[in-house]
């Protein structure tokens, strides 16, 4: 049997598209084996969101091909996108791929065997035009399902590079969103988190009339599914007709991951965010008007170029004042190829990671108290794994995105949702009882 192996930086997006890769592979008789092991084809699907992460792909390049030489190595993804040149310059690579084309990927590593002769075939991503199709039939029988419905950016925040990466917006069919779907339900997942690079920009690329909202009232007509989740949107996204809509969604998740970055409206200026502070607060609570214990995870940059102490603390004080239910820090990281990396007033690195702390500890703060509130409640909880941190006990999220632990066996919850009393919180670990 021919062997294939991933290693897949970066975000769920990343993950998602290795996993239509490998059915890829799968389905032209491979067989998955661990990235540790000496494979036939090794698929390193890259990240470029910081120079970190090119260096890592760079790492698990060489790693890969000295496992076994004889190897073919597709390099595919952002950074091969962004810098095909570098990719190139590493004799390892045999296959050069960027973001568009990675259907044909099984193919392209059978013609290098024959010809041993490297493709590339990175293209101009500003001239993709239409959404790659790439689903997902077998997801391995886990309980949650990530879908990929939009690929794209056309926000150009100065500090991202991920446009440049991705290229334009673009939507992917509805009705091959819902059939994909309707096979996950049928393989038994109860939860899907549509996903996407900026999944608020779902349908502005169609010429029909079709939204992110249409899409969620597809989806929640699925017999099968109970869950749905969005994997992140902006505050514009939530006006009054959107939340009427989603609000009589009887699956719709009451959890939004709101993108904040910054708490401090000159900040959000020169990072080009198309939202202040104001706006973003009457997002929020027209959300909460509409959704009844609805929690909120964010992500937020420290020390963006120029952020004054004054600045860094409007950000924390507008975090504690949205009450989030987790914050993901970030420590901001000049990217080549993006206008911020070439602002002046650069932060210095002690600076910012003494923000970062104080932000996080803000952040376990807020966890905790979202998640005792909770306490004496009966959430629904849909089971996902076995705890990694207490034996004998099982995990899964509810609704609004807490995760709670009870005592239990796996197997005979796995893929349930079941009603569970919480007894303890604190910002990690939530426990709780099946009633």
């Amino acid at each position: 049997m021919k062997k294939v192996s991933f290693h897949t930086l970066g975000c769920k997006v990343n993950q998602y598209e290795t996993e239509a890769m490998a059915e890829l592979f799968t389905k032209s008789g491979y067989i998955i084996v661990n990235e540790s092991e000496v494979a036939d084809v090794y698929v390193i699907n890259t990240c470029t969101v910081t120079s970190l992460s090119d260096r890592k792909s760079r790492q698990f390049m060489r790693r890969s091909k000295s496992k076994n030489p004889d190897s073919v190595l597709a390099v595919v993804g952002c950074y091969s996108q962004v810098s095909p040149e570098e990719v190139a310059s590493m004799e390892e690579v045999d296959i050069i791929l960027g973001t568009s084309d990675r259907s044909k990927i099984v193919e392209l590593c059978e013609e290098f065997k024959s010809k041993k002769s490297r493709i590339n075939l990175v293209r101009d991503i500003m001239e993709v035009k239409d959404f790659e199709e790439m689903g997902i039939e077998d997801t391995g029988g886990k309980t949650r399902a990530f879908l990929k419905i939009q690929e794209g950016c056309n926000q150009y925040c100065s500090y991202c590079i991920i446009p440049y990466a991705r290229g334009p917006i673009r939507s992917r069919d509805i009705d091959s969103i819902v059939s994909e779907v309707e096979s996950l339900a049928k393989n038994g997942f109860k939860e899907v988190v549509l996903t996407g690079i900026h999944v608020a920009s779902y349908g502005k690329d169609l010429k029909s009339d079709i939204s992110l909202i249409d899409v969620l009232e597809r989806v929640n007509g699925i017999e099968g599914i109970e869950r749905i989740r969005l994997s992140s949107i902006e505050p514009n996204v939530a006006t009054d007709e959107f939340l009427k809509r989603y609000s009589s969604l009887e699956k719709a998740c009451n959890h939004f991951h709101l993108s904040l970055q910054s708490g401090d409206d000159a900040v959000l200026k020169r990072m080009n965010r198309k939202y202040n502070t104001e706006k973003y607060y009457e997002g929020v609570e027209r959300i909460r008007s509409y959704l009844p214990d609805v929690s909120f995870t964010t992500d937020i940059i420290v020390g963006f170029p120029g952020e004054t102490d004054e600045e860094y603390r409007n950000s924390y004080e507008f975090a504690n004042r949205v009450g989030f239910s987790r914050i993901h820090v970030f420590q901001y990281s000049p990217r080549k190829g993006t206008p911020a990396a070439e602002y002046k007033d650069q932060v210095a690195g002690p600076v910012k990671q003494e923000r970062s702390k104080e932000l996080i500890e803000l952040g376990k703060e807020m966890s905790k108290h979202f998640n005792q509130n909770h306490v004496g409640q009966i959430l629904k909880v849909l089971f996902e794994e076995k705890s990694k941190d207490i034996m004998g006990y099982i995990e899964g999220y509810t609704t609004n995105y807490i995760r709670v632990k009870v005592p239990g066996e796996i197997s005979e919850y796995e893929g349930k949702i079941v009603g569970v009393k919480i007894l303890s919180a604190d910002e990690e670990s939530v426990l709780g009882e099946i009633v």
